[in-house]
């Protein structure tokens, strides 16, 4: 929830989505539940934030219709580091 706070919090019409380990996020106003919808969401800006995150050190998935993964080597450390670099890029994006 961190990242879509973020996004939020800099004006972004941003929808985060988890399942188990999976995780994933779509610049759209609405809730994305199926590939019509996620369809909707804008990839051009999707694209850039991947690329400012790559920049910063922070791996994501490259596309939006593919999924991020958690795993027990990711430390509560990590993910707020990572939420604090997505914050910085969604500031500028």
């Amino acid at each position: 929830d961190g990242i879509v706070e973020a996004g939020k919090k800099h004006g972004h019409a941003i929808q985060g989505g988890v399942a188990g380990g999976m995780f994933g996020w779509y610049f759209n106003e609405a809730p994305v539940k199926n590939f019509s919808e996620a369809a909707k969401s804008d990839s051009e800006k999707f694209g850039k934030w991947h690329r400012m995150m790559l920049e910063r050190g922070v791996y994501l998935a490259p596309s939006m219709y593919e999924a991020g993964f958690m795993s027990m080597a990711h430390t509560d450390e990590d993910i707020e580091k990572t939420i604090a670099i997505a914050d910085e890029v969604l500031s500028q994006l």
